[in-house]
Order: C-alpha cells, then sequence, then structure tokens
C-alpha cells in the first residue's frame, strides 16, 4: 500500500500541538525529527545506539511527519492541516516556517523503520524505559517501563517527560492518588504506579492515546491501578487527588490550572511541563494565582517542568 508522508517543518514549541492536529486529521503515525538528539549523551549500557545523521534532520527547527493513505481526499485532508497550524499562532504558539510538504512512500517504510531511533534509556537511577522489542537486564532496585507507543504521542524520552518522571520519583512516596491529564502513550501514568501511587486516573482527549494507555498499562501489570478515561482535560472529574501530572502545552496549562487546583488536597502536588523555556513565567504566574507554591523549576534545554503545591 502507498502513503504518503506529509511533513511540516515547525519548532519546538509546536510540536505537542501539530502532532494532535495531525491524528485529528486522521494521520496513521507520526514522526518527530528534531537535530538536538544529535547533541544528547546517547551513553546507555543496554546496547549500541542508532548512529544518527545529521543528514536526517533540518538545519534549524523540527520535522513533524505524518501518515495519510492515499486517496482522493488527500489533497482536502492536507488544506485542513495548513489551516489548522496557521491557526495555531492564535494561540501564541510559535509555528516557525510552518511549511508543509508532500512525499509518497511504501508503509514498510515508516511502519517499522523508526523503531531503529527508539532504544533503552535510563531515565534516572531507579527507572529505565524501553522499547517492548529491546531485552535488557535492570538491578534489583530497578524499575522497568516497557512502551509500544504505537500511534500515541510520547516514548518517554523527550526533556519534557523526563522532567516529569523524574518530578514523580522525587513526590512519590507510597499509596497517593494520581492524575495524568494528557496521558499520551501512557509511560507517566505507568511510572506513578511503579512508584508506588494507590490509584491513577489517566486521561486523554485523543481516542488513540486512550488506546495505547491501555495497552502500554497491561504490558506493565498496572491495569488494575491505573483507570484510563478519554476526557478533555480536567472537565467533569471532582475526584481530590494527591498529585496531578501534565506534560502538555503551556497555553492548555494556564487554561486549566484553576481545574488542578480545585481537585487537589491540600498539600497536594502539580507537576507541569511541555513549557518551552520563554512561557515559563506566564506558566507560574497562572500557577501562583490559584495558590499554589513553585517549589521546584527543572530545566532540560530549553525546556521548563514546575512542581507546586497546594497550601
Amino acid at each position: 500500500m502507498r502513503w504518503s508522508e506529509v511533513t511540516i517543518h515547525t519548532t519546538q514549541e509546536a510540536i505537542e500541538a501539530v502532532a494532535n492536529i495531525l491524528h485529528e486529521a486522521g494521520a496513521g503515525g507520526v514522526i518527530i525529527e528534531d537535530q538536538e538528539v544529535l547533541h544528547r549523551d546517547w551513553e546507555s549500557p543496554y546496547g549500541e545506539v542508532y548512529e544518527l545523521s545529521p543528514e536526517d534532520f533540518p538545519e534549524e527547527g523540527v520535522y513533524v511527519k505524518a501518515y495519510f493513505p492515499m486517496n482522493s481526499y488527500l489533497m482536502e485532508t492536507v488544506e485542513q492541516i495548513k489551516s489548522a497550524i496557521k491557526n495555531l499562532s492564535m494561540y501564541d504558539i510559535d509555528i516557525g516556517k510552518g511549511e508543509v510538504s508532500i512525499t509518497e512512500v511504501e508503509e514498510e517504510d515508516w511502519a517499522s523503520g523508526w523503531k531503529k531511533y527508539y532504544k533503552p534509556i535510563q531515565v534516572t537511577e531507579k527507572i529505565i524505559i524501553t522499547p517492548t522489542w529491546e531485552e535488557i537486564e535492570t538491578k534489583s532496585d530497578q524499575l522497568l517501563i516497557e512502551l509500544d507507543p504505537g500511534m500515541a504521542f510520547g516514548t518517554g524520552t523527550h526533556p519534557t517527560t523526563i522532567m516529569c518522571i523524574q518530578a514523580l520519583e522525587k513526590v512519590i512516596k507510597g499509596e497517593e492518588k494520581v492524575i495524568d491529564v494528557g496521558c499520551g502513550s501512557g509511560v507517566l501514568s505507568i511510572v506513578a504506579a511503579k512508584l508506588g501511587a494507590k490509584q491513577v486516573l489517566a486521561l486523554d482527549l485523543d481516542e488513540i492515546a486512550v488506546t495505547s494507555t491501555q495497552i502500554n498499562t497491561k504490558l506493565n501489570h498496572v491495569d488494575q491501578i491505573v483507570v484510563v478515561k478519554q476526557n478533555d482535560l480536567l472537565d467533569g472529574i471532582d475526584e481530590q487527588v494527591d498529585i496531578v501530572v501534565a506534560n502538555i502545552l503551556a497555553e492548555v496549562i494556564v487554561r486549566f490550572v484553576n481545574d488542578v487546583a480545585r481537585v487537589l488536597k491540600p498539600n497536594g502536588i502539580f507537576i507541569s511541563s511541555g513549557i518551552i523555556q520563554s512561557k515559563s513565567d506566564m506558566v507560574k504566574e497562572a500557577i501562583e494565582q490559584e495558590g499554589l507554591v513553585i517549589e521546584e523549576k527543572l530545566n532540560i534545554e530549553e525546556w521548563v517542568a514546575f512542581i507546586a503545591k497546594k497550601v
């Protein structure tokens, strides 16, 4: 079967928003090519890391690639994608060049080829994330998270996800109730459960993400702890919890932080990430306006995460 590879040249800030647009348009998969990975320290005790070529990445910005079957509706779909991406500027999201291009590809070129880039990664001394097709050995005190992201956004290797995992490891002591807003592939929900949370509610508006999280929680044997639900942020959620974690856009965090304050118990913790450095002050101000106190700010490259407490 022949597919069309639709490539959007955009910015790191816009990755999640653009990926969401592509999924909603019916993409059969999304790949993110960011030159930032060329400069990471990929030393790993878990086998050879695939050698990356600078020629596969843009000199500036990122490529977000999606795959659509070639049919009579393709060009109409592409026009809808272009329009939705342009509209992101209305929400003060920097889309960079925002250029859209189309290339024909064979199904096997994208369906499994991306797997060569996805290798086990040690996020902290305790937590290791690995794709399901890799076999590794771990120490007795380490937690292994196995992921098959499928078409959902989230392999656990992006800086925003890493900071959330580091934050969860800091704040989870055991027996907490946790809500994961925008769960993607379910990695944060799985981490929370394996760290000792007694109940995790994983929420995402995207049906693909809900399915992916359900699959991954079963793979990691935490499906009795993690409940997955299709939901728009915290709309209609009234349960009081100890921790809310959200790895989403800065603009979205600002929009629903009042609901975070509403569902958190006294002394509850809000972990927020997905925040580009230039918008960190905006998010910090919104969090503090709801009576939450920033306890720690995490930084990796151009990304920021906050750990805040309800007092």
